[in-house]
């Protein structure tokens, strides 16, 4: 039988457990992703010589030497000074994507596809997207205001053109909690996935939790924590969100 998701992400944790693996080891899997001294010296020397050269000079160099770090990179990459990469491998990057400073990209997992960012995104300062065994499509021209954070065990999707307003969280799995005694982090993990539609507006520090989905043209309100799925056109605002105008009813009475 196949491994779940839930045990390859407890390998994923155990990375760091220096009576199973050596330190290089460790890090490696970690960070780098791939095996091998070649890929090591390639992701430390890159990422030392480039990551915090401040300017339009850092940006410059970072367009040209990280696509030898990525999957795949676009024209007109714009990647600002001290943004985070792990597995870098297992990251696409669109033509005129814009990586504001502080960013993570963290496409860690055993067999996932990693981070699949499309045409015209922007990442805002601080933002953080962290797979753990799973994938996170942006589509183009997404925006992720600063302070926003994604994090997938299974599959979260942001459609064409949408927004997040700053500290938005998409929080794409999570831990069971159905045994008192053992320690949560020991306990296994849900990842259902999270797909928001295109057009759509999350308001600041709004918050979506694994499972749920938002449709097209939505937009949840700030502060607002959406623990159902959003229709279409809804604009949701609430703890928990709930639906409290369709947009069409407007055009509709016109």
């Amino acid at each position: 039988m196949a491994e779940t998701k839930e045990k390859k992400y407890e390998l994923i944790q155990n990375t760091l457990d220096k009576k199973k693996k050596s330190k290089f080891s460790a890090y490696s899997d970690l960070i780098v992703g791939k095996p091998g001294l070649f890929s090591m010296l390639k992701y430390e020397i890159i990422t030392a010589m480039f990551a915090e050269w401040p300017g339009a000079v850092g940006i410059f160099l970072r367009s040209i030497f990280y696509r030898f770090i990525f999957k795949k990179v676009g024209k007109g990459l714009m990647i600002a000074k001290s943004v985070t990469l792990r597995h870098p491998h297992k990251i696409s990057l669109g033509n005129n994507v814009i990586i504001d400073e502080n960013v993570m990209l963290d496409a860690k997992g055993v067999d996932n596809n990693g981070i699949d960012i499309g045409d015209g995104v922007f990442l805002g300062r601080n933002t953080i997207i962290s797979c753990k065994n799973g994938d996170v499509i942006l589509h183009p021209k997404v925006n992720l205001g600063f302070n926003s954070y994604i994090v997938s065990l299974n599959r979260v999707e942001v459609g064409q053109n949408t927004l997040f307003a700053a500290y938005t969280y998409v929080i794409g799995g999570g831990h069971i909690s159905d045994e008192i005694y053992i320690p949560l982090r020991d306990q296994d993990t849900h990842g259902l996935g999270i797909k928001i539609g295109r057009d759509s507006w999350l308001g600041a520090k709004s918050m979506i939790m694994d499972g749920c989905n938002v449709g097209d043209y939505c937009i949840i309100g700030a502060g607002a924590i959406v623990t159902k799925d959003i229709p279409d056109y809804s604009i949701a605002v609430g703890t928990p969100a709930r639906v409290v105008k369709d947009r069409r009813a407007q055009h509709q009475a016109t």
